[in-house]
């Protein structure tokens, strides 16, 4: 597993073919980072669908209010929620959205990120600015590489669990 540097503020997703070791970015986008730690901490991200994944581009999930695929999950409804909390100011800064780093999912407010997020595939330099980035995936990244694609996919994978590394 990847050297973690700062446990308090590593994420551990674990997908289908393994763990993804993701570095959030509490200097950069304090309120992100504190978003998914509170939503591992609770559980809310585990079995939660990849609703939107598109090649080349990035793979998108978070949404805990429907995408949860052991309870009700129904594929077309994912995406369209978030959690209870209220929704989040943008924390844009000049931290790209390079491959491997995570960016806050949103509808067209900048303020009104939530709960979903998403990995970015390759450099999607056009995001920059308009949405927040507040992760890294240092580790794993292949596992992300093999998320099933699809808006929807057919069969979408999901992440089993996400934790705060501190706590494992």
């Amino acid at each position: 597993m990847a050297d973690i540097k700062d446990p308090e503020n590593t994420i551990i997703m674990t997908l289908k073919g393994g763990d993804v070791i993701i570095e959030l970015l509490p200097d950069v986008a304090p309120q992100h980072t504190a978003r998914m730690k509170e939503l591992a901490r609770a559980g809310a991200y585990d079995n939660v669908a990849f609703h939107r994944v598109i090649d080349g581009f990035m793979a998108q999930t978070g949404d805990v209010a429907n995408g949860n695929m052991e309870n009700d999950f129904n594929i077309g409804r994912a995406g369209t929620g978030g959690s209870e909390l209220p929704d989040l100011p943008a924390e844009f800064s000049k931290v790209p959205h390079a491959r491997g780093s995570l960016g806050a999912a949103r509808s067209q407010n900048p303020n009104s990120a939530n709960s979903q997020f998403f990995i970015n595939f390759s450099d999607n330099d056009f995001l920059n600015g308009q949405y927040t980035v507040y992760g890294q995936v240092t580790s794993g990244m292949e596992h992300v590489d093999a998320i099933t694609r699809g808006e929807p996919p057919m069969n979408p994978d999901r992440m089993i669990s996400v934790k705060v590394a501190a706590d494992v």
